[in-house]
């Protein structure tokens, strides 16, 4: 290869490794020298980049999960016994959904939702990251809410004065929770007030098409749990499936009407069996001690490299450093729930890095052993060794993904624990591939000539 081009290719390098470094610079650092009369303090803070369309801002943070961060674990009991074989799939699927929806239009964040058979009885396993005081969530998710649509009726004059908000909508227009798609918020763009959007499924959409084709002028109460707690005029006939609700919004009570509507349109009823709490402080002393484990296992990797390989060794060093701060810098972007297995996926993944490379160490001594010119070597010494890596790496994402079960499949584990373990790995393997094949070997292009000698064992 051209020396130009390797110049590129490293400047690409150095690039990468700039940007990557600043987005895992702590969010603030500050730095305290005081020496005799000198007594100076400055804080250091993560910069902003803005790149067009792209931005990244400071709310970059590693996102821990349960048994990291602490929080609450639920389980739920899914009553599936007036659902149609048929359509138990989607019916649990849209359980699902509307139960991570209703979470995140809560406030609740890198949750994990989980749907698993035990048996014959299917469980709901929601994992909330630092979420301590949860009786309003609960309250939310646990809670068999049943979401039905009344229109409004004409009341003799007679009667107004004793009549109820239940005889005023009194009229059945058959539309329940399992109708409604998604209720979301959104911006009016005419005079940009927030409104709450609905969007029906198909035989919704027909059964509201119905209604307000004969309540248009009058009213649609909208009753949870026989709680009104809404009732829009219908203006006209809507036959589209989708709808919004306007008013005097503003965008809190615009989220919390979304919320409830939500919150109605669980397809199967639930409840809850099971509740557990995590202490943040278990949870950042395990992450203490994994991230010291970490940088031990670490240290000793990069001692070990330089000891059987000299110099040449100390520039796969670099190339590990450079691993990981891509890494990190993906979990952050994705984003990844880092728990604690997925730590330890992490340091596996860090392992796996390190046999590359000690595969291509021991070829490039073997090729350097026969007298071969040492740019020649090297050049060999991945060619060849390749093969060995591809194939140890194969086996092991295929083993990844097998854990990680993306299709669900009820013979294999369904446990985030598991998962997060999975996805660390994986990821990490692939990551390690790329500095090992493409980073660490035109770092030894440009740094490593034939001074540079390899070791090699007699």
């Amino acid at each position: 290869m051209s020396h130009k081009k390797t110049l590129r290719r490293f400047w690409l390098i150095a690039g990468l490794t700039l940007i990557c470094f600043l987005i895992n610079f702590p969010k603030q650092l500050p730095l305290k020298i005081h020496l005799g009369k000198i007594n100076w303090e400055h804080t250091l803070y993560r910069p902003e980049f803005n790149l067009g369309k792209f931005t990244l801002n400071k709310n970059i943070d590693l996102k821990y999960g349960l048994d990291l961060a602490g929080g609450s674990s639920l389980l739920f009991d899914i009553d599936t016994s007036k659902i149609p074989s048929t359509e138990l799939s989607s019916a649990l699927e849209s359980l699902k959904s509307n139960i991570e929806r209703r979470i995140n239009l809560f406030g609740v964040s890198e949750t994990s939702v989980q749907i698993n058979k035990q048996q014959d009885k299917y469980r709901l396993q929601i994992d909330l990251p630092g979420v301590e005081n949860i009786n309003d969530a609960i309250s939310l998710i646990g809670t068999t809410a049943q979401l039905s649509f009344k229109g409004e009726v004409d009341i003799p004059k007679e009667a107004t004065a004793t009549a109820t908000i239940y005889d005023l909508f009194s009229k059945d227009t058959g539309i329940n929770g399992s109708h409604l798609k998604q209720a979301s918020v959104q911006i009016n763009s005419n005079n940009s007030q927030p409104e709450v959007s609905l969007e029906f499924n198909e035989e919704g959409t027909k059964l509201f098409a119905q209604a307000t084709k004969e309540l248009v002028g009058k009213r649609i109460a909208i009753f949870i749990d026989n709680y009104p707690v809404t009732a829009p005029t219908v203006k006209d006939e809507i036959t589209e499936g989708k709808a919004s609700i306007s008013g005097s919004f503003d965008s809190k009570s615009a989220k919390e009407l979304a919320v409830q509507l939500n919150a109605g349109a669980l397809p199967l009823p639930i409840s809850i069996i099971q509740q557990s709490q995590v202490g943040a402080t278990l949870g950042q002393d395990s992450l203490n001690k994994g991230i010291l484990a970490g940088l031990v296992g670490l240290a000793l990797v990069a001692l070990f490299m330089i000891a059987n390989y000299g110099k040449v060794g100390l520039i796969a060093d670099i190339g590990l450093i450079i691993y990981a701060l891509i890494t990190l810098t993906l979990y952050r972007l994705i984003p990844i729930t880092l728990t604690f297995p997925g730590i330890v996926g992490f340091i596996l993944s860090i392992g796996m890095a390190v046999d590359s490379n000690i595969l291509i160490f021991e070829r490039l001594k073997e090729e350097t052993r026969l007298g071969k010119d040492w740019n020649m070597a090297l050049e060999t010494a991945f060619g060849r060794a390749w093969d060995s890596i591809k194939d140890a790496n194969t086996c092991t994402i295929i083993t990844g993904f097998i854990l990680f079960n993306p299709f669900n499949w009820s013979f294999l584990s369904t446990s985030g624990m598991i998962r997060g373990f999975a996805v660390t790995l994986i990821l990490g393997i692939f990551v390690g591939i790329f500095t090992g094949v493409f980073v660490t070997r035109n770092l030894l292009r440009v740094f490593a000539k034939q001074k540079l000698s390899i070791k090699a064992n007699s």
